[in-house]
């Protein structure tokens, strides 16, 4: 028997996911691309790629890049300037980011704010297609992506798309067994 994990942790295994047609350019530079496409969206959260472009990368950032991707489990600096911020702002003012440290309960207890999860993807050098979760759905309203990568040229940017995008594609998605 397979078992979904706890919403918050990701997709569940027994729906297909409502797809909204979405497709962002967040952020661009001369050197870097950051985007974002297919919303996939779940009765309680939803996921969605998130695809870098790079161009003109020296040896050393080629070799530090999937370090510089997700700093939340590490004690460094995620502030510093060669990583990448990332992260979601719901119309109520919630957020989640990054270099949020992924919420942990072993009593399994829902987390009390946003979260941001990792939960796929893949790439090397030049290009990286990352997966993300978001729990939970948000709120009507405006949905920010917010990113900014200030050794690759980016500075803070804002995409917002309409929430209501995703919750329609919640109603599209198909449970196929309980």
């Amino acid at each position: 028997m397979v078992v979904s994990p706890p919403a918050w942790i990701g997709p569940p295994h027994n729906v297909l996911p409502g797809i909204a047609p979405v497709q962002l350019i967040i952020a661009r530079s001369e050197e870097t691309v950051v985007a974002v496409a297919g919303i996939q969206a779940y009765p309680a959260g939803f996921s969605f790629t998130l695809h870098l472009r790079l161009r003109n990368l020296s040896a050393r950032e080629e070799r530090q890049l999937p370090y510089l991707l997700d700093r939340a489990d590490l004690d460094d600096d995620p502030l510093a300037d060669d990583y990448l911020r990332f992260g979601v702002q719901f119309a109520d003012g919630r957020k989640a980011t990054t270099l949020d440290r992924p919420p942990h309960d072993p009593e399994g207890q829902e987390p009390d704010r946003p979260v941001l999860r990792e939960h796929g993807g893949g790439g090397g050098g030049a290009w990286w297609d990352i997966e993300y979760w978001v729990w939970p759905l948000p709120p009507a309203g405006p949905f920010a992506f917010v990113c900014g990568w200030p050794a690759r040229g980016i500075a803070e940017s804002r995409v917002e798309i309409d929430a209501g995008t995703i919750l329609e594609a919640t109603e599209r998605a198909v449970t196929l067994w309980p």
